[in-house]
Formats: C-alpha cells, structure tokens, sequence
C-alpha cells in the first residue's frame, strides 16, 4: 500500500533522478547530465534509499551497478517522466527547446559500415547547432546490446540497417543505398566481367561484418538465405573501415553499400580498388534511426531525430526524394 505522506512529498525531479542515477549509474555522470553537483546527487540517491526502502546502486569493482529492485523500476519512472512531459509540455515543449542554449548530452550508436562521411557530417552540424551538447557515439557490436539499452533510456537513438528492424522500437527511414561489391583493382571480376557470374560469386573468397548478435546472419546473408544461397565467408572483421585494406592486398569480396565503397576508391594510402556489379539479387540497402518509446516524446530527443534525418538527406544529394524517409514511421 503506498504511503500516502511520502507519496506526497516525492517531487517529480527526484523521479529524474533516479531515473538518470540508474541509467548512468555512477553519481557523477548523473550529476553532469542533471547540471547538478556530485554532493547533491550523493544526499538525493540517500533519500531515495530511504524511500524506496533499497540501495538502488551498490559497489561492483571500481563502479557501480543497479540493483534487480532499480532495474525494475527504471521503466515506470521512464514512463512517469514521458507522461509529465505530455501533460506540461506536448507541443508547446517540443517549440520550447533551443538547442543553441541547451545542455544535453546526446547518445548514439551506429555501426560504421554507413557511408563513412554520414557520422562527421551528423557531428559537426550537432557541435554547430548544439554547442553546449555532449556526443557520445557507441559502435554496435555483438557485446552491445542496443534493443536493451534504448528501453533503460540509457541510449537515444541507434543507426543502422536491418533487413527487419525490431517491431518494439520505433523507426525513420534514413536513405537507402545500392549493394555493390568492392575489391581489388586487378581482381577477376573486374579483368573478366563477363565470367563475373552468381556461381563465381558465391565460390568467391568473401570478407563480412561480424554479426551484431549470437545467430545473427547479417543483411547480406540474410537475403541470400532467402533466395536459398550461401556464399563463402573466409573473414569477419569488427572493423569495417579496416577492409577496404584487406581487400586491396588480397581477392577478398566486400558485398556492401555503394555510397560506403565510393569512398575508399582512389585513396592515396591503398593500392586500387574497383567497384563491380553483384551478380545476386539485391533490394536497396535500407538505413534507419530507431528509438524507443520512452524517449518519444521528449523534446530534445526529436530535435536530434530531425537533425539526423536533414544530415541524411543532404548527404543523398538532390536524389533523396526516393532514397530518404519521410522521417518518423512508427
């Protein structure tokens, strides 16, 4: 039964709070994304304690973790702040936010197979018209887990593609991008294109990303199943930016985006590559923001949303009309 004279003492910013301690866990990180001082964050964990009757954050090595009672709690505070901001906000609040004045810090994670200049452009236009702002950029791994990390609101948006992004996160669709293959200049494929076939394809030594998670295929071998295909992988890399490397050294096959292989054609630090056709059959490779329900409706975080929409199409050119999404889709 709730205690009906603590209930009534609880301020709303003690909810940001708790929400920001455990999201971060650590007193000063929360400090820096609340403004705040690591005393009076140290004496608000102190009454939350005792409110909640739990440590919330303990010891673990040289850090701090949340307890299973924190945890389960961090989405109902999650959803009383986006509620709040809807009842005292809503539109008036998203007009509200001035990103010239605000001091935010703002988490991304994308891989970096997405053309390599999307990333610099996305950062500079942040650092101009948020200067105040913090970046923090994640790389997507098989270690990190994205999908949990945006529903603890300790992470805002994630950029990528996926053949089927996942149905619990909402998504925009950023621009989409011809798959092509990559090599070498003296490969094969491009000495003999008319024996460039789908069989030399598939029999080709390939180099792939490494799979975001356990059992995970990836975009390119995903479609391939489906067409009852497999090709010949011989390298994983973490890396991506690395193979473009690879690739010039040896007949390794890079099936990936052509904006991403335009960019390593000509460089002055690698011997020549050449991009030739895939012989397998290929939809446009699809890039997306997704982002979880908990930060949906909050203001600075459909600045970002916007903003990452605007770096996308510039970076398509005038021929975005087709390849950028018109923004938020679910």
């Amino acid at each position: 039964m709730v205690n009906r004279a603590l209930f009534d003492k609880t301020e709303l910013h003690l909810v940001r709070v708790f929400h920001t301690l455990i999201s971060e866990s650590s007193v000063s990180r929360a400090a820096l994304r609340l403004s705040s001082t690591q005393p009076a964050v140290s004496a608000q964990l102190r009454r939350l304690r005792e409110l909640i009757g739990d440590p919330l954050l303990v010891r673990s090595g040289t850090g701090m973790v949340p307890t299973e009672v924190a945890l389960q709690l961090l989405e109902p505070a999650a959803t009383l702040l986006r509620s709040a901001e809807q009842l005292f906000g809503g539109k008036v609040g998203v007009r509200a936010f001035d990103p010239a004045a605000a001091e935010v810090e703002f988490r991304l994670a994308a891989s970096d197979y997405l053309d390599p200049g999307f990333l610099p452009a996305l950062v500079t236009r942040l650092r101009q018209a948020a200067p105040n702002a913090r970046v923090t950029v994640h790389a997507l791994s098989a270690d990190f887990d994205y999908r949990a990390r945006l529903a603890r609101g300790e992470l805002d948006l994630v950029i990528g593609n996926w053949l089927e992004p996942p149905g619990e996160l909402h998504l925009g669709r950023l621009f989409a991008d011809e798959v092509v293959c990559l090599v070498a200049a003296d490969h094969p494929a491009v000495r003999e294109p008319q024996r460039w076939t789908l069989p030399r394809y598939l029999e080709a030594d390939h180099v792939a990303p490494t799979p975001l998670h356990a059992g995970a295929a990836g975009v390119i071998d995903e479609q391939l199943a489906r067409q009852g295909l497999a090709r010949r992988i011989v390298v994983r890399s973490p890396h991506f930016a690395l193979v473009p490397a690879m690739l010039a050294r040896s007949r390794l096959v890079l099936t990936t985006g052509r904006r991403f292989c335009e960019r390593h054609l000509g460089r002055a630090d690698l011997p020549p590559l050449a991009i030739v056709p895939c012989p397998a059959a290929f939809p446009p490779m699809v890039y997306y923001q997704l982002w979880h329900e908990v930060s949906h409706a909050a203001a600075s975080l459909r600045w970002l949303r916007e903003t990452v929409r605007d770096v996308a199409r510039a970076s398509v050119g005038d021929g975005a009309g087709a390849a950028a999404g018109a923004g938020e889709a679910r």
